[in-house]
């Protein structure tokens, strides 16, 4: 894409959005800064209210008091677009809900009192308040608190799951009870029993109490059925491998596990992922999804009303990828509707499944929108959904979900103060990759620059997953989007081989090949942009979290171009990950096989193998706790490059912390790290 083109690109999206053009006449004043991303709000968990006269949503916003990020629930007028925000507490709200009478509105938060008992212990649990933001109280008071609840359709019950020790018998128990004080790796689990809470007697009782873990549960309409995803054990690497969909008969008291064959000894591996349930009006067809690493994603819907419930596997519309679990059947139709990656953008789809087979696919809106939650208003005429554009964040547009490829109408402007941000052009390059494939992704230029200029150092800011996409859509991150460009700076955001929306095939050649094709993917797209006067090759910077992490030790451990590496929570051994990752599934996938039967891959696959290679400036970024690229891979990668191989290095472990940054210090002092030791070892600035 030209220049010429992203402009006439950026300002058909103002029209779209219904916005007034004067904005480009008067120039933004504001350079965007580091601190600016800790201003920005981000709109989620969407809920439009049964008459679609209002929404409610869950905002959050960095704290810098609290150290952390802030939800709290927020609530906007349709017609009028005025909103309200409904809560003021420290903690965080979620997953709010409205009443069928739209009276009231129900959700998950935390409350504390100097007595600590229930429902004010610190443990989440359901509260309530009328839909004007009034009379908030606690409708549940478990002593081990709420993990999920669902309202039934007639509103007059709350399904919920909490939480129960189970201890484990076996051959072993006694040993373990008499010898308490040590840790054990297995002996008990936290199980998830479910009880329905009469809201107009308020007698509670338990349903469900089979030592299951539950990671998710749906009860159907008529309060008939109840399908959970479970496990016997809370640990996650059960979820990718080992959890079944039992559906649960209330009026029989009886329980049957769906048949598994399709996703697991028919899948391409059978380490995925359950998620999304969703039931139909009908009470019988139960849609949900399976997620894989290095491999598409699965939408089937099960017919539960014939004795072996017949299961049917929905096909995606050409180069679409499986987004998110918000799996959900439009009111009063037979469309099942999710979200699906497709170019860099994230569209929602509406299957119709009637009789038994799939027919008509279609994308709701006409627009090119990377979208986040969705809702449908209660009659299924009214779509809500949160959209990230090229020139705002998350906000909310409503559409009319009958209509084929609808316009989208902007409710909220959360965050105002962008108007006046001296945004970053954005626009889609592609390249070929050496074998020839196709290669694309994002491009961020400073504002106002034009070629003539000259060129510009570049960051290669690399996504995670591997199986996920960067969008085509502003973002301030603290990962680098936007932070870099505001100080002159063109940022490359590849979406390799690997990568969401691309088709299956771009999505599986990652398979077996890690290490190897998607580094040369990333490295064609950097040549590109040097042929193309753009970047300058001799300034050029790499940086990742994640699976971008991993593969910015690939990126250093494959060629010195790099003058400088941020390495965030990134593997270094693929041996060392399997053995302690908390999701070795993904490792399994990608090696293709268990360590003692593919070494080779195993060791290919390891940036430890060829750190040998390394010579590029490196800060290492990770959290002390995290679980699913456990510390060692930093250690070892920072043993490597300082005691071994005499390299500028720094080793960043921030306390407390998990595979992502909850803490607003920490946030901040990865961003500022991250500006320095480029400038210094890219630019040259020493200040």
């Amino acid at each position: 894409m030209t220049l010429s083109t992203f402009t006439f690109r950026h300002i058909g999206l103002l029209g779209l959005l219904g916005l007034s053009t004067q904005a480009i006449a008067n120039s933004p004043q504001h350079k965007i800064t580091i601190d600016d991303f800790f201003d920005i709000g981000i709109m989620k968990q969407v809920s439009f209210s049964p008459n679609a006269k209002q929404a409610i949503w869950v905002e959050s916003r960095w704290d810098k008091e609290l150290d952390k990020s802030q939800a709290d629930l927020w609530k906007v007028d349709t017609k009028t677009r005025q909103t309200q925000r409904l809560t003021f507490s420290n903690e965080n709200e979620s997953s709010p809900v409205w009443s069928p009478d739209g009276q009231f509105i129900y959700f998950l938060t935390k409350r504390s009192d100097a007595n600590e008992k229930a429902p004010f212990n610190g443990k989440n649990q359901v509260f309530r308040m009328t839909s004007n933001g009034n009379d908030i109280q606690p409708i549940t008071k478990e002593v081990e608190g709420v993990n999920a609840f669902q309202l039934s359709q007639d509103g007059k019950n709350l399904y919920f799951i909490g939480n129960k020790t189970v201890e484990e018998t076996d051959q072993w128990s006694a040993m373990r009870n008499s010898h308490s004080a040590p840790n054990y790796g297995h002996g008990s689990h936290e199980s998830n029993p479910l009880h329905v809470l009469d809201l107009e007697h308020y007698k509670q009782k338990t349903l469900i109490d089979d030592g299951k873990v539950v990671w998710q549960f749906s009860v159907n309409q008529n309060q008939s059925k109840i399908a959970r995803i479970t496990t016997d054990d809370n640990e996650l690497v059960k979820l990718e491998g080992w959890s079944d969909i039992d559906v649960y008969d209330v009026n029989s008291r009886t329980h049957r596990v769906l048949q598994d064959t399709q996703w697991r000894q028919q899948a391409p591996s059978p380490y995925g992922w359950l998620l999304g349930l969703a039931w139909h009006q009908n009470n019988q067809q139960l849609a949900f999804r399976i997620d894989f690493d290095g491999h598409p994603g699965k939408l089937f819907i099960a017919d539960v009303s014939q004795k072996k419930a017949k299961i049917t596997e929905l096909a995606r519309p050409d180069k679409v990828t499986l987004n998110g679990d918000d799996v959900k059947w439009r009111p009063n139709s037979d469309e099942v509707c999710y979200r699906g990656a497709i170019e860099a953008k994230v569209k929602i789809y509406c299957s119709e499944f009637e009789n038994g087979k799939q027919q008509d696919t279609r994308s709701v809106i006409d627009a090119d929108i990377v979208s986040g939650s969705y809702d449908f208003s209660q009659s299924g005429k009214q779509l809500a959904l949160t959209h990230n554009g090229l020139i705002h964040f998350s906000d909310l547009f409503i559409a009319d979900a009958n209509k084929r490829r609808a316009k989208i109408k902007r409710i909220t402007d959360i965050n105002a103060q962008v108007s006046d941000w001296q945004l970053p052009q954005i626009s889609i390059v592609k390249w070929n990759a050496p074998d020839g494939s196709q290669v694309e992704g994002i491009l961020e230029l400073p504002h106002g620059y034009s070629k003539p200029q000259g060129r510009l150092p570049l960051v290669v800011q690399i996504h995670g997953g591997p199986t996920s996409a960067t969008p085509y859509a502003l973002q301030h991150r603290s990962y680098g989007r936007s932070t870099f460009t505001a100080d002159g700076w063109a940022i490359l955001s590849p979406n390799y081989r690997g990568s969401t929306g691309y088709g299956d095939e771009f999505l599986t050649q990652l398979v077996g090949r890690e290490h190897d094709i998607e580094v040369k993917d990333i490295l064609a797209g950097v040549d590109h942009l040097i042929e193309q006067g753009i970047a300058d090759g001799d300034k050029m910077a790499v940086m990742g979290w994640s699976n971008g992490g991993y593969l910015t030790n690939a990126l250093i451990s494959t060629t010195n171009r790099f003058k400088a590496a941020s390495s965030g929570a990134g593997v270094f051994d693929q041996r060392l990950q399997w053995m302690l990752e908390d999701t070795p599934g993904h490792v399994v996938n990608f090696m293709e096989g268990l360590p003692w039967e593919k070494p080779e891959a195993y060791s290919h696959g390891s940036s430890l193998t060829t750190a040998n290679n390394i010579t590029t400036p490196t800060l290492i970024h990770i959290g002390e706790n995290d679980q699913r690229v456990p510390v060692g891979h930093a250690q070892g990668l920072y043993r490597a490059l300082r005691h071994y191989l005499n390299v500028p290095v720094e080793l960043i472990v921030y306390p407390g912390e998990g595979h992502g940054l909850s803490h607003y210090k920490h946030r901040k002092a990865k961003m500022e790290w991250d500006k320095k030791w480029f400038d210094f070892y890219v630019l040259g600035i020493e200040e």
